[in-house]
């Protein structure tokens, strides 16, 4: 397990959301400092606000590659090349996990839409995979990050 995979477990651990939590660890390498980086994820959890949507880690992790290697160009083609980057890292997660969506993943447990964040206690982090999909995001994106180094558009 990576120092980033511990340290976004532990964000989580710490009451941030799943998408603040893998955002959290590659924001300030990717020039957005920490707090800024929470607000901005700070919707995202429980797949989009509780909604059970796409997987907050999953939000979390394109936000990260949004700041890696977007750019303000606005062009299809340097669209098209991001939107790729972008469908690459929700196949590895798809592939690892069977779905990027949050009511698929939590599957089999009551995990209802509310405003109401669950409790974190010790029973919700053995009962709910949301631990794990944070350190299995962080992986993915740092491994996309070691093979499209050359791309980074971050200095």
């Amino acid at each position: 397990m990576s120092e980033k995979t511990e340290k976004a477990k532990e964000l989580f651990k710490q009451g941030y959301n799943c998408s603040q939590a893998v955002l959290g660890v590659f924001c300030e390498e990717l020039g957005l400092d920490f707090d800024t980086a929470m607000k901005i994820a700070s919707s995202f959890g429980g797949g989009m606000g509780r909604m059970r949507e796409v997987c907050g880690t999953v939000s979390g992790m394109f936000m990260a590659a949004g700041l890696a290697f977007s750019s303000s160009d606005i062009s299809s083609t340097e669209k098209g090349v991001h939107y790729k980057r972008i469908q690459e890292l929700a196949k590895r997660f798809k592939d690892k996990n069977g779905s990027i969506i949050c009511r698929e993943l939590l599957q089999g447990i009551e995990a209802s839409i509310s405003s109401i964040p669950s409790e974190r206690t010790e029973k919700y982090y053995k009962k709910r995979p949301c631990l794990e999909l944070v350190g299995d995001s962080v992986e993915i994106f740092e491994q996309f990050l070691k093979e499209n180094s050359n791309n980074l558009r971050v200095k």
